[in-house]
């Protein structure tokens, strides 16, 4: 019988979760979206929406009364909130593993436990915590929110010691941690999945590359030694086999000179690096990520062609109404996410390139970089 999905979020992530859902009638017949913002872009792709915050109490016991089975597009959901509707709908991933991803420290911490390869990290509550950290892990050192940052809003690189103070100030009393600056040299992640009945299933590693901290551009599959690439999807099951509960999670790393392969940080959710699956993957990860929570069987992995993903990035300079890129050509698919209004560095859409080698598709994306813009309307 088909059952009623509900995502705590409802932006681009839930957007193409829903646009999966609909492709999946006889086993989902209803999305309910969580979200503040009125019109979000997975109601534009026919999700109904209850318009309230992600973490409000209130909106989220009347999404598990009006779903089946609950998830997330965001890490923002109120973890204790959901485990107290556990009786009421299905929630997948579980709140526990949602609670300890949200925040850093706990995040890094359960890796750390577990065995698995993290750069070295302590908690930091005053500045002297800041200073005696530099002092431990050297310059530089990067300090980080633990909880309510992404896409690099949480982190301060401290590049020499007198600027601990103003590290320390910028973050206005938020819970930190300081990290031992890793001097990678690739940014990498693994898509990962875990369905209801424990089955897990990895997608190819892929090569990241990051604008002031924002994903920019991913490149299917990562241009690393074979050895490499097993042992980062080695990590990415070793991880989906501590972390409780159903779904796709991204799992950002961080390969050194001599390919050594450390955990950046996790998302409990489908991925922005993972948007390539999309055309280059026998199942895409807005698919897996709902076999995964239906406790259907995982879709195949495989790639089926090179990929390159660009984002699509609200430029500098500029808040407003916008005109969308007009983009065609073979092998190019241009996917726009319909937010309203563009401000600096927002995601508002991304372009998938396929086929052929990497050097190929990035050679096609350079000709494509002046078009690939959003301009005033």
């Amino acid at each position: 019988m088909a059952r009623v999905l509900g995502i705590i979020g409802g932006g681009q992530l839930g957007m193409m979760i829903t646009e999966a859902a609909k492709k999946m009638p006889d086993h989902i017949s209803r999305v309910v979206v969580l979200d503040p913002t009125k019109g979000c872009p997975a109601s534009q792709a026919g999700a109904e929406q209850i318009i309230a915050d992600f973490k409000d109490q209130n909106a989220i016991i009347r999404l598990a009364k009006e779903c089946d089975i609950i998830t997330y597009e965001i890490e923002s959901g109120d973890a204790d909130v959901l485990e107290s509707v556990m009786n009421t709908a299905e929630i997948n991933p579980l709140p526990e593993t949602l609670r300890t991803i949200q925040d850093k420290l706990l995040q890094k911490t359960f890796l750390l436990e577990h065995g698995l390869p993290v750069p070295e990290f302590t908690a930091v509550e005053t500045l002297a915590d800041v200073r005696q950290g530099l002092q431990n892990f050297g310059i530089p050192a990067v300090l980080k929110a633990r909880r309510d940052a992404y896409d690099g809003r949480g982190n301060f690189e401290i590049k020499s010691e007198s600027q601990a103070g103003e590290a320390f100030e910028y973050f206005e009393g938020r819970p930190l941690l300081l990290e031992r600056h890793v001097p990678f040299v690739m940014e990498v992640s693994v898509i990962a999945a875990r369905n209801t009945a424990g089955q897990i299933a990895t997608y190819p590693l892929v090569e990241n590359i990051h604008e002031e901290g924002i994903l920019r551009q991913t490149i299917a599959p990562a241009r690393v030694p074979d050895d490499v690439a097993k042992r980062a999807q080695q990590i990415a099951e070793e991880t989906m086999g501590v972390f409780r509960g159903a779904g796709v999670f991204g799992i950002e790393m961080f390969l050194t000179k001599d390919d050594g392969i450390l955990i950046n940080e996790i998302a409990p959710r489908v991925h922005n690096s993972g948007h390539h699956t999309l055309q280059s993957s026998a199942t895409s990860q807005f698919e897996q990520h709902l076999r995964a929570v239906l406790g259907m069987d995982l879709g195949s992995t495989e790639l089926l062609c090179n990929a390159v993903m660009y984002n699509i990035l609200g430029p500098e300079g500029f808040k407003g109404r916008y005109v969308s890129p007009g983009i065609s050509g073979d092998g190019l698919h241009l996917k726009m996410y319909g937010k309203e209004i563009s401000k600096p560095a927002r995601k508002l859409g991304h372009l998938n390139i396929v086929g052929g080698k990497s050097a190929d598709l990035l050679q096609r994306l350079d000709g494509f970089l002046d078009d690939a813009v959003v301009r005033p309307a």
